[in-house]
């Protein structure tokens, strides 16, 4: 087993609302910048979602996502780029997928089926000094929010990837999505070694525990086989680097990142997505695991550079 491992950063999401931390990147120059300073701090693989640089708001705009990855590239040639084909509830899943078509990047993530998606919660907290309108009613709204990615979505959205050269970061945020990757791979929707990420902590789905982690790593050894997939996975919230070293001693990979977690430590907030890098990378340090060059995470996962 190699103590060679991808890091995975995820910069803004479409999970958290801007009150809930002045740091959250929004606008195509913040996201571009966190991403770029990510991948020096260790990050071979920066995750992109955009928003509206106005309000926050999750955007499917593909002229947004053209800006921020073109002011990354003009400073960073190499770091791995992976586009959300989530986005948010809001969008349809045409326009959730149409990025990658339009842009043909190298990785890009596809859900692996439907959850509940619980953010109401958050909602709740007295603390929260709300800076727009849409963020409360948006969470409030999610009491009834099914995250939808059915097999049909699947099977719309894969082809797609096929055609541009995208390797799918297939999400799998409960263990029957598991068993649906498995179907897509056996009837040809997925082609070669699939690469899920362990999507782990949103309400409606697998809770971020290490038994239920080890229990999904179990499930893709039985379905799989093992050595037969590459896999990643992460804690939201307080769970995220538990999970994440866990994952290590499992023989994953990790992903951080204000996407999912946005403290660095217990009451402290992290400024920027560097700091969750680099937090990491300490920990590979002390437990004698190296952080995957962008070139050698592409071996790992069998990308075509751009």
């Amino acid at each position: 087993m190699s103590n060679k491992r991808i890091i995975t950063c995820a910069i803004t999401g479409s999970i958290h609302v801007p009150s809930m931390s002045e740091y959250l990147p929004i606008t195509p120059e913040e996201i571009a910048q966190n991403a770029l300073d990510a991948a020096a701090a260790g990050a071979a693989v920066v995750h992109i979602h955009a928003r509206d640089p106005k309000n926050g708001k999750p955007s499917s705009d593909i002229k947004l996502f053209e800006k921020i990855i073109g002011l990354i590239r003009e400073k960073n040639k190499d770091v791995i780029i992976c586009v959300t084909t989530g986005g948010s509830l809001t969008m349809t899943v045409d326009e959730r997928v149409a990025v990658v078509p339009a842009l043909k990047p190298e990785l890009a993530s596809m859900n692996a089926g439907s959850i509940n998606w619980g953010l109401f919660p958050i909602a709740s907290n007295p603390k929260m000094d709300w800076r727009f309108d849409w963020e409360k009613p948006t969470l409030q709204a999610t009491t009834q929010a099914i995250f939808k990615n059915t097999f049909g979505d699947m099977m719309d959205m894969l082809p797609k990837f096929e055609a541009s050269g995208t390797v799918p970061e297939i999400e799998c945020y409960d263990v029957g999505h598991i068993y649906n990757v498995k179907w897509l791979l056996d009837n040809g929707y997925i082609k070669g070694k699939p690469y899920l990420q362990f999507v782990m902590g949103i309400n409606g789905a697998i809770r971020a525990t290490i038994y239920d982690l080890i229990y999904m790593k179990e499930t893709c050894d039985r379905v799989f086989g093992v050595g037969n997939y590459n896999w990643s996975a992460f804690g939201a919230g307080k769970e995220e680097f538990p999970i994440c070293l866990t994952n290590l001693f499992l023989g994953g990979n990790v992903r951080v990142g204000m996407e999912d977690n946005l403290y660095l430590g217990r009451g402290v907030k992290a400024k920027n997505n560097a700091e969750l890098v680099e937090k990491m990378v300490r920990l590979f340090k002390e437990l004698d695991y190296v952080p995957a060059t962008p070139d050698e995470a592409r071996e790992i996962l069998g990308l075509k550079k751009r």
